[in-house]
């Protein structure tokens, strides 16, 4: 029996930090998301670590956001396809936390 409560202890506490882990990673890609929509509003400087961060957050983005862009089209200059994007993975993140 102390067997069979170590290991639902484990995989417990494994099932929590899985949450976790994920939970961390969806805020952090939230974030990247936001400050890619913030570099595609306003023109900054030209300085080479600034294009260096506007095309790693493009790499990082732009593949996922394009799923959206498929289906929702912008309506004039305004692209609701990172809201989108950024509910989704709200919605995934509290689905997560009520599984685990």
């Amino acid at each position: 029996m102390g067997d069979f409560l170590a290991v639902v202890a484990v995989l417990a506490d494994t099932g929590t930090w899985i949450a976790q882990f994920i939970h961390v990673f969806l805020y952090v890609y939230i974030a990247l998301i936001f400050a890619h929509i913030l570099t595609t509003w306003f023109q900054l400087p030209y300085s080479s670590a600034l294009a260096r961060a506007q095309r790693f957050l493009f790499d990082v983005c732009d593949p996922y956001l394009r799923l959206f862009r498929r289906f929702i089209p912008p309506l004039g200059p305004l692209d609701l396809s990172p809201m989108v994007g950024m509910l989704v993975l709200v919605v995934i993140d509290r689905v997560v936390a009520g599984v685990f």
